[in-house]
């Protein structure tokens, strides 16, 4: 009884201890959970419809993406795979919903088809063996990681398992779009409907009295009325969470003193000069580029840019200098000359009558190991020559003889045209599909030649059969120099940019970039996914910085900006999630509510109740619109007006509108006629054609909508980017 009395008498006590022991369970389980949600927003990419996407698997895909696509950004490649991702999810609920699944046979006839023209896939006859494609998937799994090779490109078992999920994935897509094109009909009344808004027709008069005709400066918006309008319209100003920065850009450029040095070096390679050899302790004499008789190796060891051998036409130099370097004798320089970011020096090498464009023919016969070469190609090189000396009597001087050996015997296009390759130009000789030697015989021989001649791609028998504007070319030999700031130049601006960071720290942005006159560039609605910043190009590193949670309202960052300089960033907003700030949507929200005080403006002062009357009021003309239909609502010398002509078409002849508010202004109107159009049997083909419009509309819309419905969570800002 005792130890009962002092129970009750702690009871108090009792109940406060196991009260603490519970709530510290509760605690210990909430900050597991915590924990446990942490480790999933880091793992997982986004998640569609309660289904997430690993990190793990999206990465994997992305790295498979970025071998595929070596020019595109990781943020580019990112976002892709993201969406294709979201896509497959979406529309993955629907086949789940449905019972949808890809089979086996089906699976594999789509791989027969997508893979039928592949040579490892074929056997001796041509045809696609299942067999020998399954031996390649085994060989790739038991190589894997290593690549193997499919159609000359490398690929691994992780490609090919992403390659047979996308023909599964689209086999899917295309078996489910098809069924709710199914679904899509159209009924004779509807038909009957989409006739009538072109058939049936109305004349009107009207009187139009524009918004413009009061002036924007009499009408004033309030900040309240901005809000309230955004309020009543959310879905339209709804914004993702975004941030807004402002920045200084100071560019690398180069000096006028650094122009100048760049210049006189270039001038200085001009004529020979004298350099002490250190190690023969004597003067040598160095050739200059006008001495040089290896133009080419001159310009290559002096050159940012290499040496390019082609002729060239007037029309084809720089309109600044075209007179001046056109003009030299073979041999003369001229410059050195500015163009574009550059200085030039550039020596005539050769000047020649050429025609600008070749019309010709020819018969190939390529041996072994030549780049025409096929499969098939059993001639040697001294077979080949042996034949083709042997074609060349009997097609030189017979037109009809030549063009029956190459369609017989050329393996290339000119296989269908008599061997004919057609007009070349020498302004876009490309000697990857010329050979220069090929090049040569066109452009510098006369119409009606017809020689041998050897290439990489074996021996041709080619005939030169038309010249047309022969003028003067020239080979033109240019040692470029990029004009680039010197060391000096960017250490003063590394210095300028480091001091204007330190300054603003202590100060206001704006105004420390005004008192030195730097101009300041705004960035707003910056979203946690951009890359690309307007005047920078591509600059993710100041995007992740302006969205760090460690980043605030007012901070300042100096960013190195490869080969362009640097950037003073502040942030100077975090925009949340929600509905578009009063400021941000003035500039277009300001004018539809100034429209709608213009309406009621115009409205509350007319009192007239007919047409001309209110013209006479208002002093706007009236004006006449014949044949208007609804399926193009336009009015004479007032536009597109859908819901004035929709009103219209609700009256009866001889019936006058109230006052209607237009998109350009107020109208009233008044129908003069009614013209139905003619009535038919049947509508069938006006039902048929929206069925068509609707089946249609499938491809491009039901995504859109599916998306639109969907939950998606994603989490790509705090996970991979």
């Amino acid at each position: 009884m005792a130890v009962l009395n002092k129970i009750r008498q702690r009871s108090i006590f009792l109940i406060v201890i196991i009260a603490l022991a519970l709530f510290s369970f509760i605690l210990a389980d909430l900050f597991k959970s915590n924990g446990a949600l942490a480790s999933k927003s880091q793992n997982v990419v986004a998640t569609v419809n309660g289904k997430d996407i690993f990190r793990d698997e999206f990465m994997q895909k992305v790295e498979i993406a970025q071998r595929n696509q070596p020019s595109s950004s990781q943020t580019q490649i990112i976002n892709s795979i993201y969406n294709q991702e979201v896509r497959q999810a979406v529309l993955g609920t629907q086949y789940e919903a449905l019972g949808l699944t890809v089979e086996r046979d089906q699976m594999r006839d789509q791989l027969k088809t997508a893979l039928a023209s592949f040579a490892e896939f074929q056997n001796e006859d041509g045809v696609f063996d299942e067999n020998k494609m399954n031996e390649f998937i085994a060989n790739l799994k038991e190589i894997s990681p290593q690549f193997g090779f499919l159609n000359g490109q490398p690929i691994d078992y992780a490609s090919w398992r992403d390659y047979e999920n996308r023909i599964s994935v689209g086999a899917l897509q295309q078996d489910y779009f098809n069924l709710v094109k199914g679904g899509t009909f159209a009924t004779q009344l509807e038909g009957k409907y989409e006739n009538n808004l072109e058939a049936d027709k109305i004349d009107i008069k009207f009187v139009q009295i524009p918004f413009t005709s009061i002036a924007d400066s009499t009408v004033t918006v309030s900040k309240s009325e901005i809000a309230d309008y955004i309020k009543k319209h959310s879905k339209q100003y709804e914004v993702e969470d975004s941030r807004n920065i402002q920045f200084v850009q100071f560019q690398e450029v180069a000096s006028a003193a650094d122009e100048n040095e760049i210049k006189n070096k270039l001038a200085a390679l001009r004529n020979n000069r004298v350099v002490y050899n250190e190690t023969t302790k004597l003067n040598d004499t160095v050739k200059g580029f006008a001495n040089a008789t290896d133009n080419e190796a001159f310009i290559n060891a002096n050159s940012d840019v290499k040496f390019e051998d082609r002729y060239i036409y007037k029309s084809a130099l720089p309109t600044a200098v075209a007179d001046s370097i056109y003009n030299l004798p073979v041999g003369g320089i001229y410059g050195p000359y500015k163009e574009g970011n550059t200085f030039k020096l550039t020596k005539v090498l050769v000047a020649e009558q050429l025609a600008d464009s070749v019309k010709h023919s020819h018969i190939i016969v390529p041996f072994i190991g030549s780049a025409a070469a096929t499969a098939e190609t059993t001639k040697t090189k001294e077979q080949a020559k042996a034949y083709v000396d042997s074609l060349l009597p009997l097609v030189k001087n017979n037109k009809d003889k030549f063009g029956s050996v190459a369609t017989e015997i050329n393996t290339d296009g000119s296989k269908s045209t008599n061997g004919e390759i057609g007009w070349t130009r020498v302004t876009t000789f490309n000697p990857n599909t010329f050979d220069p030697d090929y090049a040569d015989f066109i452009f510098h021989n006369p119409a009606g030649s017809v020689d041998v001649v050897e290439t990489k791609f074996g021996y041709h028998i080619i005939r030169v059969d038309e010249k047309k504007a022969v003028a003067k070319a020239i080979k033109i030999g240019s040692i470029t120099r990029n004009i680039e700031p010197s060391t000096e130049t960017e250490d003063q601006i590394f210095r300028t940019a480091s001091n204007f960071a330190m300054n603003v720290g202590k100060g206001n942005f704006q105004q420390v970039a005004n008192d030195s006159n730097y101009v300041v560039r705004p960035v707003n609605q910056m979203k946690a996914l951009d890359e690309n910043i307007p005047g920078l190009g591509n600059q993710r590193q100041i995007v992740q910085w302006a969205f760090n949670d460690d980043t605030e309202v007012g901070d300042i960052k100096r960013f190195d900006i490869a080969g362009s300089g640097y950037v003073i960033a502040q942030l100077t907003a975090k925009n949340k999630e929600g509905l578009m700030p009063v400021e941000d949507a003035s500039a277009t929200v300001t004018p539809l509510i100034r429209k709608e005080k213009k309406a009621k403006m115009i409205q509350d002062r007319i009192s007239a109740t007919t047409v001309d009357a209110v013209s006479a009021a208002e002093n706007f003309p009236v004006r006449n619109s014949s044949a208007v239909n609804m399926k193009n609502p336009t009015l004479s010398g007032a536009g597109n007006e859908p819901l004035v002509v929709g009103a219209a078409f609700g009256l009866r002849e001889g019936e006058t509108s109230k006052l209607l508010v237009g998109d350009k202004g107020v109208y009233m109107v008044e129908v003069t006629k009614v013209e139905l159009g003619t009535k038919l049997d049947s509508y069938q083909p006006f039902a048929n054609q929206l069925q068509e419009q609707r089946s249609n509309a499938v491809s491009s819309k039901l995504y859109q909508a599916l998306q639109e419905a969907a939950e998606i969570e994603d989490n790509r800002a705090k996970t991979v980017q």
